[in-house]
């Protein structure tokens, strides 16, 4: 073909001569070989590439799986956003606040206002997980260095709150606290949108509704209320209560008017009616200088309306006590 090609181009035909000769064509089997050859990789033979192609056929069923690890480099790693976050935190606020303003005209957890105003129980705090748990903080002489333990968790079948623990009245060897022994457990205060302190209505009742089991060991019950003034943070209204012991639960019912009012642990001569709009927290405490274990078991914290239940205030008030009440 070479010889051919070298023929008609040395030679001085004229170029219509030269138009048979270009439109010769190879034989198909000749162009197909050429074809193969030209596109096989260099340095391997059609031989050994069919050998090689056999083996893996066969062994396809049988290769090694690779394990990917989904690493993310630094590049996908997702950026920290400051501008994101506090959108989401004020888009959160937001939600929150919208809550509170349609609780205020439709009602607390969306019932109508009517039926909230005609209750006379309703459950403020029960226990059925952890998430109930959280709402409360234990406390106890530990903080000034006394030898007592408390602690909360979830009672049998997570239907109650244990608090138990050890209390000691021996006070720490620092040469300042000449008094131990307490323990104590207090609930949380709520917030609202933006971190707004909020406060429980509970004017509509006149008692406070537990239902408990102990070990026979008296209790106080203490009452804050919000307050906006520092020096008042250690003002309560307290009032006790006693466990029976045994297996067996009680229902204990206090009048709203029997709390008395005191400061830094000391009953004021001066008493003030609680404010039930008002109610910031309510707590537990443990004092009663035996040195030992306890338990306290409850079931659920709320509030009751009790008709028979007419007095307004337990404790006497004089010009003399607290000359406040009668300007």
């Amino acid at each position: 073909m070479a010889l051919v090609c070298r023929f008609l181009s040395s030679t001085n035909a004229p170029r219509k001569c030269l138009k048979p000769c270009a439109a010769l064509r190879l034989p198909p089997g000749l162009v197909a070989a050429y074809c193969s050859r030209s596109l096989q990789k260099p340095g391997a033979s059609p031989g050994r590439a069919s050998q090689q192609s056999r083996p893996e056929e066969g062994l396809q069923g049988h290769e090694p799986k690779e394990v990917t690890l989904d690493v993310p480099s630094s590049e996908e790693q997702p950026e920290v956003s400051f501008d994101k976050a506090i959108r989401d935190e004020v888009k959160d606020h937001l939600r929150r606040l919208k809550d509170e303003v349609l609780n205020h005209w439709v009602g607390p957890e969306g019932r109508p206002l009517h039926k909230v105003l005609l209750e006379q129980t309703r459950v403020v705090w029960q226990f059925r997980g952890k998430e109930d748990l959280d709402k409360w903080v234990v406390t106890s002489d530990k903080t000034i260095g006394g030898r007592s333990e408390v602690f909360l968790k979830m009672g049998k079948n997570n239907q109650s709150a244990l608090l138990y623990g050890t209390l000691s009245s021996e006070p720490p060897k620092d040469g300042e606290s000449s008094q131990s022994g307490f323990c104590a457990m207090i609930s949380r205060v709520v917030r609202g949108a933006f971190e707004r302190r909020m406060c429980y209505d509970w004017s509509q009742y006149n008692s406070l509704y537990l239902r408990v089991r102990g070990d026979g060991r008296p209790w106080m019950v203490n009452i804050r209320e919000q307050k906006d003034f520092i020096q008042s943070k250690d003002q309560m209204y307290s009032y006790f209560m006693y466990t029976r012991g045994g297996p067996y639960w009680q229902e204990v019912k206090i009048p709203f008017s029997k709390f008395f009012f005191s400061n830094k642990g000391r009953i004021r001569d001066a008493q003030y009616k609680l404010m039930l709009d008002k109610i910031s927290s309510i707590g537990f405490t443990l004092a009663d200088k035996v040195d030992g274990p306890f338990f306290l078991e409850i079931d659920f914290i709320g509030v009751f309306t009790d008709p028979a239940h007419t007095e307004e205030f337990a404790y006497e008030n004089s010009p003399v006590l607290n000359p406040r009440l009668f300007r």
